[in-house]
């Protein structure tokens, strides 16, 4: 087994975030056994920072924190033109329409890249967002990925989501809106 794949066996063992629920979630923290010896330091320590910005970015979606949530979001995100104020006004819309909002993330794959001083990494995770209509009652899947690449980079000391790798389908209008800009 490659490194990389040592290191999504314990992510996904490690259930990160919470799984969704469609009744009120008790906040909790992921948690990560790491597989001793199944990856470098480095990755082990990138692995467990990773997992807390997604818990710190998952306990602010279930109080419905925005400005707490934005701060998982880097200064500079940008995801096929959407921008952090552009994502901010999405999620007061979730928040708006939906209760119990939660998120579960399932990692596959981690790449970790330096370039000089600046630290990223290529997180390829499945997933969904969760939560319970305010009109009906209902609970919804209000978004899901599958092997979506997750683009995140090393500011003031953190882990913050700066986008999702790929490029848009040229088939794609422009004005059309692109998919999973929160997670």
């Amino acid at each position: 087994m490659k490194r990389t794949g040592a290191i999504a066996t314990a992510a996904v063992l490690a259930g990160l975030l919470l799984s969704p629920r469609c009744h009120h979630p008790t906040p909790a923290a992921a948690t990560v056994d790491i597989v001793p010896g199944a990856a470098v330091d480095s990755e082990q320590k990138i692995l467990k920072e990773l997992v807390a910005a997604f818990d710190r970015a998952e306990s602010a979606v279930q109080k419905a924190d925005l400005d707490v949530l934005m701060l998982f979001y880097a200064n500079d995100y940008n995801y096929h033109g959407l921008k952090r104020r552009d994502v901010r006004r999405i999620w007061d819309e979730v928040f708006t329409h939906y209760d119990r909002v939660t998120s579960k993330h399932l990692f596959s794959q981690l790449r970790p890249v330096q370039t000089g001083e600046v630290h990223k990494v290529y997180v390829t995770c499945t997933g969904g967002l969760y939560g319970t209509d305010k009109r009906t009652g209902k609970p919804i899947t209000i978004d899901s990925w599958a092997q979506e690449v997750h683009y995140l980079v090393q500011e003031d000391g953190t882990w913050r989501f700066l986008g999702n790798a790929g490029g848009t389908s040229p088939l794609a209008p422009p004005a059309s809106a692109p998919h999973h800009p929160l997670f």
